[in-house]
């Protein structure tokens, strides 16, 4: 699977993949899917490096997964290391993660 530089992704390579699953691994270490839930646009700091900055928003079931760069690979998409960050739990239970494009 193709490798991809986050610091080329835009969200119209996340947009098409709203509801998908994504797999994940961790030190070659495959991990239940992420679900991709929602991509959030957010408005450019003069000066900052990324001109459209976003964040993705997933979900997965539990354990917590801690913060850490995870490689996630998705056929549409090929195969991208980012850092996860947890930050809640949905009302399911399903833990809620964060990626920060900026």
């Amino acid at each position: 699977m193709t490798s991809r530089d986050p610091g080329d992704l835009s969200t119209d390579d996340f947009e098409p993949l709203i509801g998908s699953d994504i797999e994940v691994s961790a030190d070659e270490e495959a991990l239940p899917p992420l679900r991709l839930d929602a991509v959030a646009r957010h408005r450019a700091q003069p000066g900052a490096p990324r001109q459209e900055p976003f964040s993705l928003a997933f979900s997965a079931q539990p354990p917590v997964r801690e913060q850490r760069i995870y490689r996630l690979e998705h056929a549409a998409l090929g195969s991208v290391d980012l850092f996860l960050v947890p930050i809640g739990r949905e009302p399911d239970g399903r833990i809620r993660y964060e990626a920060v494009f900026n």
